[in-house]
């Protein structure tokens, strides 16, 4: 996970990021009342990969976001603000 920076210290606003995508994707997948093994089938994923992203410890891909989104029925917004 920490690879990516050259001082191997992933910057707090990266991983205040990555803590919202989790919240929301497991309130998410909550809403439709699925458990992680059944978000896991829908992706085409492990539930061990749906498990690491939910808590903060997966840097998922935005190709993966997007799956994960429309498997919940839902679509991915990118804000910059």
């Amino acid at each position: 996970m920490n690879k990516r920076y050259a001082d191997g210290v992933t910057p707090a606003a990266a991983l205040n990021a990555r803590a919202e995508v989790a919240s929301q994707v497991k309130e998410a997948r909550k809403e439709v009342h699925l458990t992680q093994q059944n978000l896991a089938d829908l992706t085409g994923t492990q539930k061990s990969n749906i498990s690491r992203m939910e808590s903060g410890r997966y840097n998922p891909s935005l190709d993966f976001l997007v799956k994960v989104a429309s498997s919940l029925g839902k679509e991915l917004t990118i804000k910059i603000q």
